[in-house]
């Protein structure tokens, strides 16, 4: 089943913190924070949009840091402050004219729950909370911000590769 969901799959939503970063948020006196990204989950997500997988970045925080790496990545779809994300998914589906199952997702925290068990592949990354990791449809075997959302990537275009080419065979 899920090499079947991974093989037509039309849009790619990844989580923010503790997926595309460590989890980890860095204060500094004035209240100001740092985030890490991980630069091979960035040209993942690239590889992905070039392969014309839309790309979608989803949070519940509201962070212009965010806001800034989506940009840095050419990432036109970025959700700030969403507090239901299963809602703000399925809205934007229909808006794509996409069922879920076209959808992958990774998450790593409860909150990603809900849109992990209703997309078509719901991803983990290594250090999950264990609810997530039960619930997702592949476990990654990275940890967040050290690569899971480019093994995810690399998992989803190797499966739409796997696609095209018995497309191709079938047409012979």
């Amino acid at each position: 089943m899920t090499d079947e969901a991974a093989l037509d799959i039309r849009l790619f939503v990844t989580d923010v913190d503790g997926t595309l970063t460590d989890g980890g948020m860095y204060y500094t006196a004035n209240g100001e924070y740092m985030k890490l990204f991980n630069t091979r989950d960035g040209m993942g997500l690239s590889m992905l949009r070039e392969a014309g997988i839309e790309v979608c970045m989803m949070t519940s925080e509201n962070s212009e840091i965010v806001t800034r790496r989506a940009e840095k990545l050419e990432i036109t779809r970025v959700f700030l402050g969403v507090r239901d994300k299963l809602a703000q998914l399925t809205s934007l589906c229909q808006e794509l004219k996409l069922p879920l199952t076209r959808v992958a997702y990774v998450g790593d925290d409860v909150n990603d729950l809900d849109v992990i068990r209703n997309v078509g592949l719901g991803f983990a990354v290594a250090d999950a909370d264990s609810r997530v990791l039960d619930a997702a449809k592949v476990r990654l075997s990275k940890r967040g911000g050290a690569g899971a959302v480019r093994e995810a990537a690399d998992w989803v275009l190797a499966k739409a590769h796997q696609r095209l080419g018995s497309a191709k065979q079938g047409g012979i």
